[in-house]
């Protein structure tokens, strides 16, 4: 054994040898438990950053840890390859989407195995790769043939000097984020899948979901968003046989109407426009439709309007009210018009106080007059033959009227819309369909439809796709005359809602997958990924796998068992960006520390659903550590007994370290097994080594018992510092590999502390640990906890809000200021 660590050369030669014996290859036949543990797979954008590092680090200890727990681990990695920035690159560049893609792609590949992650790569994919995206398209007819799958006009964020749809999220200040070219509102004839026939389902199922985070399932709820409530029919007062539909939660308060609002876009709205108004309405009406929507559902932004000069007629009272069109009203959402109730809703509040408009209170439970709206229950009033009634009586009362008077009906709203997934991109995968003018809409079975190479990614006025000689025309699969292609590609978020199905039988040019294979692995036990996906891919995957569900394809309801989010990477308490300088390389995090470093100091300071603060001094003093364990084994090396290698060993119980090894066995397995408390296992090792030292200073040392306690040291540790650990071991001529050992055993009695490390924490992170008898009062734990220096650094000229206690575990103390 070498005197000094140098992880760099151990790391690349256990990289070398765990892929050379195929350590990590899954086998699909086996006869232990399966754990399917995933990763949210990247985007190759060309490195790796520090967050992907926390992620993947993540999701790799849960999987060595389960694999050493004797299930049959499948773990695999790949690449989310399509995207605009592969397009952009090939402006900008001149190169091919493909060939950026595929060089980012080989680039952080390398980057993984450096880390040492345990990914079974004989079952990486490829999103952009034909042998996927021919699947991809499969799906796509698969939804079309259900008829889930359908093409009608919709209004889009238009860019027209590049020529594309933009997201809402690419409108900054009504004009383009690439370009800075004014944005509009256009019509465009787009593909859609009918995610809506799921939306009940996708709901209810979330009371399945006990291993998700409730903030997550939270923000799904809210999106799909279902409501109860009334459609109300308004007639336009001016205009023979047109009325205006509502859809309003608050029928209740129909008697408080004092004006009607309708979207920008209302279909019709050029009827509703009197002559003396039509300048000042179209005026609005153009600038409202270059904004996104995002910018128009802004609750923080001023509502604006102008009146249209027709009023339609409330059914329940016969008054006249004033039309008005509003950009805060959106098409996509209700029926396009809102019913103005200023006395019970802030937002038609303050427009009714900006625009002196009525205000009529019709819900009242005090006296008092209104300085606001009041949105609480109460007794209808001024609402003709419902006085008296409790208000959530009068939305049954109100609703049966309008049934029995052909005024209206009962609705369950749902706020989620079907799914938009044309895009006017190259870098995606063709929607397999061709146009014949004499058969209509033919699915083009002919797979994979490929993507042209022929194409100018310079060209303005229409998608890439579309300038190919070679693609667009085509002969029709069914009469066989002149045809043209679809020439817009799909979402890339199809392609990642179904990747973790292809991992499982990434090979099959046959079928989409094997389905036996598939109900055999699925459902995905553990799922590591960002919150920022906890609605659209999230609830996409889900929606997938119910429809492919009913296709008989799939033989379970939901794709993720368990959720974990990891938080964010920050350096000096902030977001990492390049704008910013505060960017940390992975890379030069290897070269410096090694791949072992990275992994642990990632994992140390916080619970992995918390924000991790990356700090300098915190990777070297990590690095500091592993240096230490190392010279504690070479220091140790001739006293070592390999017969030890087998946990438990001979050593004796009544030694102080034998206690001491099971307690830390005992004390790791419950931090990962239970919410994966990564941080405080990893404070356990140091307390662990430590312990260790101490031993070394005995009068007498039992060969055994260090022997004993070192190599289990080195089997806690494999699961964060693969390498290290594997190089101690065979040292010692442990069987390789480690990582295909058993997790090491504890016995109860031996484990029972007479004293226990409490770790405290200061807003969630590790300050430091005291040790104190076992079930220590409370209130002694809290005490002991805030008379330690260390924490009195952390919480001098703050507040202590709270001191949360978990007995004989932890102490976390909140503060602010």
């Amino acid at each position: 054994m070498k005197e000094q660590y140098i992880p760099q050369e151990i790391e690349k030669k256990w990289q070398k040898t765990w892929e050379e014996k195929g350590v990590y290859t899954t086998p699909d036949n086996s006869q232990k438990p399966k754990y399917y543990a995933l990763s949210m797979f990247p985007y190759p954008s060309g490195r790796l950053h520090m967050g992907h590092v926390r992620n993947y680090t993540i999701t790799d200890v849960i999987a060595r840890f389960k694999k050493m727990n004797g299930y049959n681990v499948l773990h695999p990695m790949g690449w989310d390859s399509f995207g605009l920035p592969a397009e952009n690159a090939a402006i900008q560049s001149g190169k091919h989407p493909a060939e950026w893609t595929f060089a980012n792609i080989d680039y952080m590949r390398d980057q993984l195995k450096q880390l040492g992650l345990a990914y079974d790569w004989g079952r990486e994919i490829a999103t952009c790769k034909e042998d996927y995206y021919k699947w991809t398209q499969w799906l796509f007819l698969e939804f079309y043939k259900a008829g889930l799958a359908y093409k009608k006009e919709s209004p889009v964020n238009w860019c027209e000097k590049c020529a594309t749809v933009l997201a809402n999220e690419q409108v900054i200040d009504g004009s383009c984020w690439r370009c800075d070219e004014e944005v509009t509102k256009k019509k465009l004839s787009q593909w859609f899948l009918k995610i809506t026939d799921y939306a009940e389902e996708l709901l209810q199922d979330l009371d399945k979901l006990k291993g998700w985070p409730e903030k997550v399932k939270t923000m799904q709820k809210n999106w799909i968003g279902k409501s109860h409530g009334a459609v109300l029919k308004f007639k336009v007062a001016e205009i023979n046989d047109m009325e205006i539909p509502v859809f309003t939660t608050r029928p209740d308060t129909v008697f408080g109407v004092t004006f009607m609002a309708v979207s920008p876009e209302y279909p019709g709205i050029e009827k509703l426009i009197a002559p003396e108004n039509k300048q000042k309405a179209c005026e609005y009406i153009e600038n409202a439709k270059k904004m996104s929507e995002m910018e128009r559902a802004s609750t923080d932004r001023p509502k604006t309007g102008v009146p249209l000069g027709t009023h339609v007629i409330n059914p329940f009272n016969g008054e006249r009210v004033p039309i008005w069109t509003g950009d805060y009203v959106l098409t996509e959402y209700g029926t396009g018009a809102v019913m103005g109730v200023p006395a019970h809703d802030t937002r038609d509040f303050a427009f009714a106080k900006k625009f002196g408009l009525p205000i009529v209170q019709v819900i009242k439970k005090h006296d008092e007059p209104l300085a606001e709206a009041y949105t609480e229950a109460g007794t209808m009033v001024n609402s003709g033959r419902f006085n008296g009634l409790g208000n959530e009586t009068g939305k049954q009362e109100i609703t049966k009227w309008a049934e029995q008077n052909n005024a209206g009906y009962h609705r369950v709203q749902y706020r989620l819309r079907d799914w938009l997934i044309s895009r006017q991109r190259y870098w995606g995968a063709p929607i397999p369909v061709i146009y014949c003018e004499e058969c209509g809409i033919i699915p083009d079975e002919n797979l994979p439809v490929r993507l042209p190479e022929d194409v100018d990614f310079k060209a303005r006025g229409k998608s890439p796709v579309a300038t190919s000689k070679t693609f667009v025309h085509t002969a029709c699969p069914a009469c066989g005359k002149d045809a043209r292609r679809e020439t817009d590609t799909m979402d890339t978020f199809i392609c990642s809602s179904w990747y973790y199905l292809r991992y499982i039988d990434p090979k099959n040019d046959e079928k989409v997958f094997d389905s036996d294979l598939v109900n055999k692995w699925m459902s995905v036990d553990q799922y590591v990924g960002g919150i920022e996906h906890a609605i659209l891919h999230l609830l996409y995957s889900r929606f997938f796998v119910k429809f492919l569900r009913d296709r008989g394809l799939l033989g379970f309801d939901e794709p993720f068992e368990n959720l974990l989010t990891q938080g964010m990477v920050l350096k000096d308490g902030s977001k990492m960006s390049k704008s910013k300088g505060n960017t940390v390389d992975p890379d030069e995090i290897f070269e410096n520390y090694g791949a072992d470093t990275a992994r642990l100091f990632i994992l140390s300071d916080s619970p992995p659903e918390r924000d991790f603060d990356w700090t300098d001094a915190g990777a070297e003093g990590c690095y500091k550590f592993l240096n230490r364990v190392w010279r504690l084994v070479y220091k140790c090396h001739a006293e070592l007994d390999s017969a030890s290698l087998e946990i438990p060993g001979q050593a004796r119980n009544d030694n102080p370290l034998t206690r001491k090894t099971h307690m830390i066995i005992k004390g790791i397995t419950e931090d990962i097994s239970d919410e994966f408390r990564f941080n405080t296992a990893i404070s356990k090792y140091r307390e662990f080594v430590n312990s260790i030292y101490d031993y070394l200073k005995s009068p007498e040392i039992d060969r055994a018992v260090l022997s004993q306690a070192i190599f289990t040291l080195v089997r806690v540790m494999s699961p964060v510092t693969p390498h290290l650990s594997e190089e101690i071991w065979s040292e010692f001529g442990g069987e390789f590999s480690i990582h295909e050992q058993p997790w090491p055993g504890y016995d109860e009695e031996l484990a029972k502390a007479e004293n226990v490390t409490i770790a405290i924490q200061v807003n969630g992170k590790l300050r430091d640990t005291v040790e104190m008898p076992l079930n220590t009062p409370k209130e002694d734990v809290e005490a002991s906890a805030l008379s330690r220096e260390k924490i009195k650094g952390y919480t001098r000229d703050k507040q202590v809000v709270k001191v949360i206690v978990v007995p004989n575990r932890l102490v976390n103390v909140v503060v602010k200021g």
